[in-house]
């Protein structure tokens, strides 16, 4: 080959040398391209909560520019003209809903969730009254299977193909370059579309069971689900597991505590790599450290203070009855808790405490054993602590006014409610208002609609869903009237 390259001319030389150092140039290009892992990076820990990626985009994602022209090609299936018909909250300043990761991977930018999708709520003062946004508190507007059962009808429709979609990216100015117009038409559009249908396939078992409405979610049939779990068969008892979605602040305080609704796991960090499942990211796609950087901050993020003013007299009146009926439970207050002190995150038989048991049951013994197998082959991140259990876990109460509805499956709407017994509480009542009930504790219940939003009607007479529980002398149901308004007052300033 040096011969036959030095018998060339010398303007044969300098062509094929330049042809050669373009072809390396090209080849280099086309590596970078398509081994690209770029998360979007922020140099604030709150942004990163909020915005930063767990990995979920790699292998679940959805690319950018499809995500952005959705509402646009689909108005069909909304209920308004983008992703707020599911509860999705908006910053100014962010084209992406609070939750929503960017990251480049293999050329394209991709999009999924993150934590911040479930553990960020909205609060407003009135209906007309700017929302004040919450990390850390469980979300109370985020429909997730709703937004899901959005992605499966499109999914369906002949508009969902690769032509239209490149033409409605460039209509609405999305610019991509012409390889990844290739891919984006040709390849991803179908994929996603595969992807999709069998995924609804997989959760068709969940998506025959009550809608869960916002701020809510099956935990661990999705599980099931990834496992292969044969879920047709299953008995009905364990076909559903809606709960609420949790608060995350404070999580050192949480170490060793009997953690999720059913006190399943002690473990903080197998609980985080657990939910991080959710986010689409799985033992070979976590970004490990954009997740330990979000369980840093975690550890010692506390909630916000109730911004209303409080009745002292009242304050203290509650003081003394929440020390006498409250705090061997669920901490001395919302500052004081840990693993150790009294009964707090333990678990109370479900017999004892008597809420609707469908979360219990959903979780099996074969499902924790199935558990305790991921990330085997990722040596000190196997999962060790799963257990099944027998009843649901005394929660700490800090920031509990953010954290309405209550009981594990959201199925009270104010702390004033569940303090009457069962019998006294709403039967029917609406969720997903962002206006705060000062007064009884938590959020408006009583709306259908309001300022062109429609809200869920909860029924707790559906499976999963029922109010019982948490009642009798012991629970602090059989109060007096001034007592029970005394102890709402005292929790507000946890």
């Amino acid at each position: 080959m040096r011969q036959l390259v030095n018998s060339l001319s010398p303007p044969w030389r300098a062509a094929l040398a330049g042809a050669a150092i373009f072809a390396a140039v090209t080849m280099a290009c086309v590596v970078a391209r398509f081994t690209s892992d770029s998360p979007v990076r922020y140099a604030d820990n709150l942004e990163h909560f909020k915005y930063g990626s767990t990995g979920g985009e790699k292998l679940t994602g959805i690319p950018y520019a499809i995500w952005m022209i959705l509402p646009s090609l689909f108005p069909e299936y909304l209920h308004g003209t983008d992703y707020r018909s599911f509860g999705f909250l908006y910053e100014d300043g962010h084209d992406l809903p609070i939750g929503v990761s960017k990251r480049r991977y293999q050329g394209i930018e991709r999009v999924s969730f993150n934590c911040a999708i479930c553990h960020v709520g909205s609060v407003r003062e009135n209906a007309s009254s700017a929302p004040r946004y919450y990390a850390g508190m469980p979300s109370n507007t985020v429909d997730l299977r709703g937004f899901y059962e959005f992605l499966f009808a499109i999914a369906e429709d002949p508009k969902f193909n690769g032509s239209l979609m490149v033409a409605e990216m460039k209509k609405r100015g999305i610019h991509e370059d012409w390889p990844n117009r290739t891919i984006l038409k040709f390849y991803a559009v179908e994929a996603m579309r595969s992807s999709l249908l069998e995924r609804k396939r997989a959760l068709a078992f969940i998506l025959g069971e009550p809608a869960f409405g916002p701020g809510r979610i099956d935990t661990f049939s999705p599980a099931k689900a990834l496992l292969h779990f044969n879920m047709q068969s299953a008995p009905e008892g364990e076909r559903i597991g809606t709960t609420d979605f949790p608060s995350v602040w404070n999580q050192r305080k949480r170490e060793g505590m009997q953690l999720h609704w059913d006190g399943n796991n002690t473990s903080v960090q197998e609980r985080n790599r657990s939910a991080a499942f959710g986010t689409g990211a799985y033992p070979p796609t976590l970004d490990r450290p954009n997740i330990r950087r979000v369980e840093n901050w975690l550890l010692d993020a506390r909630p916000a203070k109730y911004p209303w003013q409080v009745d002292a007299v009242r304050v203290s009146h509650g003081a003394r009855v929440y020390k006498q009926y409250c705090a061997d439970c669920h901490g001395a207050s919302g500052d004081e808790f840990g693993a150790g002190q009294g009964r707090i995150g333990t678990v109370v038989p479900i017999a004892s405490i008597g809420t609707d048991r469908h979360r219990l049951d959903s979780y099996t013994y074969d499902l924790a054993v199935n558990q305790n197998l991921l990330y085997a082959e990722y040596g000190g991140e196997r999962f060790e602590h799963f257990r099944k259990t027998n009843g649901y876990a005394n929660m700490p109460l800090d920031g509990i006014w953010l954290r309405a509805p209550y009981l594990h499956n959201g199925s009270v709407p104010t702390v004033r409610d569940l303090l009457n017994g069962s019998a006294a509480r709403p039967k029917v009542f609406y969720r997903g208002d962002e206006v705060y009930d000062r007064t009884r504790l938590g959020f408006e219940a009583n709306v259908e609609a309001a300022a062109g939003k429609s809200f869920f009607r909860y029924d707790t007479s559906l499976a999963g869903n029922s109010n019982s529980g948490h009642e009798g002398e012991a629970y602090g149901t059989e109060l007096a009237d001034a007592d029970k308004d005394a102890l709402v007052e005292y929790l507000k300033t946890f």
